[in-house]
């Protein structure tokens, strides 16, 4: 603290005609008893006397005077204002006195990002090398911590702070109130560990600093304390990697809880994660089946799926065509066509042929950036081809008949489904070696997998609109004896007693 003292003595001065005229009083009174002569030595002596005070008072008359005839002495005392304290992480350089300054972090390459620079909400960061973590990011926040006090921040072996006027030193000589936090999740909002790899399928990564109210206070000084809001700041951090496939996701609906498949095939929330990249296994990918107008979108991880550039795709009178979904613009949607029965051959008995795909075939997605170059493909292969009959419905033996006159046939439960029979005898006993498709589901209805039947693979059917399935049951070539086996198109549970004679929806499969 610095005061600046100023003392003005004021004292008065003894003029020199008021000694005179006082010695001259004292002068009168004594003549009264004294006589001439002794007058004269009187005089003289007082003269002399006189002299010397006046002489003895010039020093105290070169002093500053009032008029007052009393003396005064005053005192005032003023306040100079120095700094205040603050943070700092560069030795004073800069100095920071907002919650924004603690919320910055810094990557392996030195690139320091702040909060009023931050743009990661529109394009992701992304560290600068493969292999990196979060833990490579740095931040006030120790990697071994979730938080840290602001207090610790300022003491050994940080002592990330300053006052330019010296304050602050010493045993608690400056203290700290406030706590730095960081949290960091996945793009699925699932929690994440510094020290965690990251997956491009999981990116962004989403990393907020969170800064509560600080304040920064030296023991003396004036101003002594610093205070200011707290604050957050989120920023958005890829890893460095290939753009690739994360997930092939058909139609959710009925693809959670115990119809979700094998958490290594199907995620309930996502679809069918990528099961090969290699061009000699694609077939143990989504989709094995296809239906005219069914479409399934790729999730893409690493680049905006909409930015490439996606040729269409035929084989074998199959065609897959890419557009970007109206979902999320950032996947790309792949929508199959082919062999399809008119309206007119739906309403009729006899319908006549539909083209017969050759199966199988691959089909290898490629998206392009804008050199043409390219960047990330999916690849599948398909086994099986689906013609619907709509909403039409009809009993078994004509349905089966219009199947045949396609160039089809009616399915099998197993072409549809993996329900598994003898779960559930009520309604789907193990009878004449009947069953659903394998890998199969441990209950009386799909659960979700690859190369386990249409209605497993695609799941609820009516909501591919321009497919033209229906919510109901269809029929299957099997038979209990009196009775078919049909399965049911929204979960695909298996009933044995589809009375031939009652009319049910119709699918019809190739090969």
């Amino acid at each position: 603290m610095y005061y600046s003292v100023r003392r003005q003595l004021y004292t008065i001065n003894l003029f020199k005609n008021v000694l005179v005229k006082l010695l001259l009083l004292k002068l009168t009174l004594t003549l009264k008893h004294l006589n001439l002569s002794r007058f004269s030595q009187l005089y003289y002596s007082t003269l002399k006397r006189l002299s010397k005070v006046a002489l003895a008072l010039i020093p105290l008359s070169l002093l500053p005077y009032s008029v007052n005839t009393q003396a005064l002495l005053a005192s005032t005392i003023q306040v100079i204002n120095g700094s205040a304290p603050y943070l700092t992480f560069d030795n004073g350089v800069t100095k920071v006195t907002t919650a924004e300054g603690l919320l910055w972090i810094t990557l392996s390459n030195g690139t320091h990002i702040t909060p009023a620079i931050n743009t990661s909400a529109t394009t992701a960061i992304v560290l600068p090398n493969a292999g990196e973590t979060l833990a490579d990011v740095q931040m006030l926040v120790p990697t071994t911590a979730n938080s840290i006090a602001l207090n610790d921040l300022i003491s050994a072996p940080y002592n990330y702070w300053g006052d330019d006027d010296g304050d602050g030193q010493g045993t608690n000589g400056i203290t700290a109130t406030g706590n730095l936090s960081v949290s960091i999740t996945d793009k699925d909002n699932q929690a994440v560990s510094r020290s965690a790899s990251l997956d491009l399928c999981k990116a962004p990564y989403k990393l907020q600093l969170t800064s509560t109210d600080v304040s920064l206070t030296t023991q003396y000084g004036v101003p002594n304390s610093s205070n200011f809001t707290g604050n957050s700041a989120t920023y958005y951090i890829s890893p460095k990697a290939v753009p690739t496939i994360c997930y092939a996701m058909p139609n959710l609906t009925y693809g959670t809880g115990d119809k979700a498949g094998p958490a290594t095939i199907w995620n309930p929330t996502k679809g069918f994660l990528v099961q090969s990249t290699e061009p000699s296994s694609y077939s143990r990918n989504f989709p094995t089946t296809g239906a005219n107008n069914v479409y399934f979108d790729l999730e893409i991880g690493g680049v905006n799926g909409s930015a490439l550039t996606w040729p269409t795709v035929s084989q074998g009178g199959i065609t897959a065509t890419m557009t970007p979904s109206p979902d999320n613009a950032n996947n790309i949607r792949v929508t199959l066509t082919g062999p399809a029965a008119t309206e007119s051959q739906i309403s009729s008995a006899t319908p006549g042929s539909v083209a017969t795909p050759s199966l199988p075939q691959t089909f290898v997605l490629v998206g392009k950036d804008s050199s043409n170059s390219e960047l990330v493909s999916y690849g599948f292969v398909l086994k099986h081809w689906f013609v619907n009959r709509g909403t039409k419905r009809d009993t078994y033996a004509p349905t089966s008949s219009w199947c045949s006159s396609l160039g089809y046939r009616l399915p099998q439960v197993k072409d549809l489904t993996n329900a598994k029979c003898g779960v559930d005898n009520r309604w789907f006993p193990c009878v004449n070696g009947i069953d659903g498709a394998t890998p199969s589901s441990t209950v009386n209805y799909y659960q979700r997998n690859i190369g386990a039947g249409l209605f497993t693979e695609w799941g609820y059917m009516h909501p591919y609109t321009d497919a033209g399935f229906f919510y109901n049951y269809y029929w299957t070539s099997d038979s209990n004896g009196s009775n078919q086996f049909n399965v049911y198109s929204l979960t695909g549970d298996v009933v044995k007693d589809g009375d031939p004679s009652i009319g049910y929806n119709a699918v019809c499969a190739y090969p």
